[in-house]
């Protein structure tokens, strides 16, 4: 049997596809590497970043965070959220009394200020003007009786102020420690801006003196200078227009020596400091 031959015109379409270059990069892959399949790139995966050391993460659903209290402590949450800030009752006296002091100091700095500025005030100022000394006898080694007579000379400097001298005051004369005798000063009131000198006497019973105190006393009359110290203390009341103060102390310490231990024993030198106790 013979074979058929087709024409060529009459042979079968041939399809024939098309396909696009590959890329240069690829070409050249292929050319080094024509052996080796090509990967595809696949998303790459993200790690998570993990925490510092020593820290923990803690996750909790998000259905599970409360923004409000949970059931069983909705009572509790209302009870606390109404209730009221108190300020206890020691706290609120406190306050009271620390404003009623400062107001106190305040009225009472002002008020001083006025009556600074309205009467001036200016402290008396006191000096020993003579001592009269008897019974002082050093021959014997008996105890002594001695008196002094002290004149004391105080000056009201205030033009409105008077000055009330009250019981209570005290005049101490002292020899190397050793009281001498004691006494106090009259009872009077001190007219402003006035110069009043009075005597006060003091006395001294059975005294006795060592024998260290005693040469020291005959030494000093040999010399001419035998010191003394006198000590004064007393209560007085200023008066400040019509008012009266309360008890405010004068303070005077006089440091004297006399030239002899006898009734006409005349001051060779004196130095007093004064000042006050206002309580």
């Amino acid at each position: 049997m013979a074979d058929r031959v087709y024409p060529r015109d009459d042979s079968p379409p041939q399809t024939t596809e098309l396909k696009p270059p590959p890329p240069p990069q690829e070409e050249e892959d292929q050319a080094h590497h024509p052996q080796s399949p090509r990967k595809l790139a696949g998303p790459q995966s993200e790690k998570p970043v993990q925490p510092p050391a020593g820290t923990y993460v803690i996750q909790i659903p998000k259905d599970q965070v409360y923004r409000v209290p949970p059931p069983e402590n909705a009572q509790r949450f209302e009870r606390l959220s109404r209730r009221k800030p108190r300020r206890s009752h020691c706290c609120c006296c406190l306050c009271w009394f620390l404003s009623f002091l400062a107001a106190f100091l305040f009225l009472v700095g002002l008020a001083a200020a006025i009556l600074y500025l309205v009467f001036r005030p200016e402290s008396p100022d006191y000096s020993i003007e003579r001592v009269s000394i008897s019974g002082l006898n050093l021959t014997s080694s008996g105890p002594i009786s001695p008196e002094f007579d002290v004149t004391v000379r105080a000056n009201n400097p205030n033009n409105k102020i008077g000055i009330y001298y009250e019981k209570g005051s005290s005049v101490n004369v002292y020899n190397d420690g050793v009281k001498m005798a004691a006494g106090s000063l009259p009872v009077f009131y001190q007219d402003k801006n006035n110069v009043t000198v009075f005597v006060t006497s003091l006395k001294g019973s059975a005294i006795e003196l060592t024998s260290g105190v005693r040469t020291a006393l005959v030494n000093g009359v040999n010399k001419g200078t035998v010191p003394f110290n006198l000590v004064l203390r007393a209560p007085v009341k200023f008066k400040v227009g019509s008012v009266k103060t309360w008890k405010i102390t004068v303070k005077v310490d006089c440091d004297l020596t006399v030239d002899k231990l006898t009734a006409s024993a005349k001051i060779g030198s004196k130095s007093c400091d004064y000042g006050v106790d206002l309580w």
